[in-house]
């Protein structure tokens, strides 16, 4: 069951209060709380102001506080046409703790009301299914904040203003937190309903969520903390969750990848666990796809270390693949060689409104987008797209959870398990999951350029990558691999590397493909730009790694991987005193305002206490 969040988001503007971001109704605090807990409908209403929160998709208007693309643009897959994005280096004043538990106090609420005031008025299975939509949300809200704080303070009810101790805890243990979710998620799993409607949560939406945050959680625990028995437990609640999704034979990997982000309307569709749509009629658009237009500037793009980490169409990595020559990155050999997704998530030509690298991401925008545009010579010379896909017109729709991230949580969660010794990947594991994305249909349009379909992944015959990390098993190495290339520039990039315990992969001292940026023959393919106006701006570095920079004069040595003066790396984050890249530090606004209550909150693990 696919659900359209559009009608829901319909009601919100009666629901949420714009000022304080608390549910207007039911105020827990005022006479008309004590009438409302009347019906199983009041109950869904109060649990409609929820969806907004976790099915943002693609946001609204300008509004994309987690949009793809436009919000996901800070780890190792893009390169940004100035100073790269910066680690946290010093505690701020505030960060968002305070909201978070906004959430926690409304979902409380929700748990009290049910058990203390609907036992008499909701059915068995009515109470079931209703107490568990709270308890996945209360769930996910602590998953969240655990992923960003490690320890956080724990409430498993309602807490008065009164209440001034328990207000003002101080943080409980990650583990306990923890325990307290997967107790949660539990219960979630077993006491939804399959089907509760087209526009609303069901046990499968549960279950991919639930599969999501198991295996974030599984990897902290393997990776961060070096606990293999609480990974184990959160694995195998990821790999149960999936075998619900997988086995039940309702989804599907049928479209083909573009297809997923630019259709106004997937509700039939069995790539799609979770759905949002968009309906101009309704004043419901979104911005996103205008920044795929080509025809937008972009300062942030696509960098060498993407790049090299798509797979070619053997199976095997561009260093020890079979194919001829898979060391030249042009971008009409790369179309060719490399895996279906390269050519769905990039333009086919290259364009100077790509700032930093001359390739242009298109994955959230329709093919037939561009289709008005002259484009010659890495630049557009004539056209207009069509209106939709400009400002805030945008209507194509977003796949909030989709089947192929499950198939791929699912896989991961298993290959975990085995190097913890539980269990045992085999061949029809790898072929109903990796092999199945890696089959799904190519766009007409994609074929006529050469794209082919990528072989399927032989568990006997994994590539020897020789970019591979010693202490990633090649399996592994390989499942991170695909989720690399199916989810790039959605959600996952940066909580992947933090849960992998990965993040020198953003070390630019380190790695300089992360500034570089694709291969381009200017004199060949942007001639256009072989100008006055670009001497001394433009630049590139050749593969024996020596820099060129244009003078005017010397055109015809302008051919190498785009590497703009302006690309500067990141200040250090890694092994630096008082500096913990991996959680996220509280904000010493509220460290003081709980002293002044008399109370104490402890920094972040790895963070100063700099409230003093």
């Amino acid at each position: 069951m696919k659900i359209k969040i559009l009608p829901i988001l319909a009601i919100l503007a009666t629901l949420l209060c714009a000022c304080d971001k608390v549910l207007d109704r039911p105020s827990p605090t005022e006479a008309e709380d004590a009438k409302y807990w009347t019906s199983a409908e009041k109950v869904r209403l109060y649990a409609n102001g929820f969806y907004i929160h976790y099915f943002e998709g693609y946001g609204t208007g300008w509004t994309h506080n987690s949009a793809p693309l436009l919000d996901y643009t800070f780890d190792d897959n893009v390169v940004h046409m100035s100073t790269q994005g910066q680690f946290t280096r010093s505690v701020p004043t505030g960060t968002g703790w305070d909201d978070n538990y906004e959430w926690i106090r409304k979902v409380n609420v929700m748990i009290d009301r049910i058990d203390s005031r609907m036992t008499d008025i909701l059915t068995q299975e009515e109470y079931g299914h209703w107490m568990g939509i709270a308890r996945l949300f209360r769930g996910l809200e602590y998953a969240r904040l655990v992923n960003s704080y490690g320890d956080v303070p724990y409430y498993d009810h309602e807490v008065k203003n009164t209440e001034k101790d328990e207000l003002y805890k101080d943080r409980t243990p990650r583990s306990e937190v923890m325990d307290a979710v997967y107790d949660d998620f539990e219960y979630a799993f077993a006491n939804i309903r399959l089907d509760d409607g087209s526009q609303y949560i069901n046990r499968y939406v549960a279950a991919a969520l639930i599969c999501r945050w198991a295996l974030i959680e599984g990897s902290w625990q393997k990776y961060y903390y070096n606990n293999s028995t609480r990974a184990a437990k959160f694995f195998d609640m990821a790999v149960s969750c999936g075998d619900f999704i997988i086995g039940s034979g309702k989804f599907d990997i049928v479209l083909d990848f573009r297809s997923l982000f630019s259709s106004t309307d997937l509700t039939s569709s069995k790539d799609v666990i979770l759905y949002r749509k968009y309906d101009p009629a309704q004043g419901v658009t979104h911005c996103v796809a205008s920044y795929c237009n080509l025809s937008e500037p972009r300062a942030y793009g696509p960098n060498l270390d993407l790049i090299k980490a798509f797979i070619c169409t053997d199976g095997k990595d561009w260093q020890t693949s079979n194919l001829d020559d898979t060391d030249d990155f042009s971008l009409e050999n790369l179309i060719k060689t490399r895996d279906s997704r390269f050519e769905a998530s990039f333009y086919h030509q290259l364009i100077a409104t790509s700032k930093s690298c001359y390739l242009y991401p298109v994955k959230f925008i329709s093919r037939d987008a561009s289709a008005p545009l002259t484009i010659e010579e890495g630049e557009v010379k004539g056209g207009a797209v069509d209106v939709q896909y400009t400002s805030t017109n945008n209507t194509n729709g977003y796949p909030v959870l989709r089947y192929a991230e499950v198939l791929l949580n699912w896989i991961e969660a298993k290959a975990e398990l085995e190097t913890l010794g539980q269990g045992v990947v085999n061949q029809s594991d790898i072929d109903v999951s990796i092999n199945k994305i890696r089959s799904r249909p190519i766009a007409e349009e994609a074929q006529r350029l050469g794209v082919r379909e990528t072989a399927a992944m032989d568990l006997s015959a994994l590539p020897n990558d020789p970019a591979r990390d010693a202490d990633v098993p090649a399996l592994l190495w390989e499942i991170r691999r695909e989720r690399r290339m199916e989810f790039v520039f959605e959600f996952s990039r940066i909580i992947d590397l933090r849960r992998w315990k990965k993040l020198e992969y953003m070390d630019t001292d380190a790695n300089d493909d992360l500034l570089t940026g694709t291969w381009v023959n200017f004199p060949a393919e942007c001639s256009a730009q072989l100008k006055s106006d670009n001497v001394g701006k433009l630049r590139i570095k050749t593969k024996e790694g020596e820099f060129v920079s244009y003078d005017g004069t010397n055109g015809s040595r302008m051919v190498g991987f785009f590497y703009p003066k302006e690309n500067l790396g990141r200040l250090p984050f890694l092994d630096v005193p008082n500096i913990n890249p991996y959680l996220t530090p509280v904000g010493s606004n509220t460290i003081v305002d709980y002293r002044n209550k008399g109370y104490k909150l402890t920094q972040t693990e790895g963070w100063p206490d700099a409230s003093n």
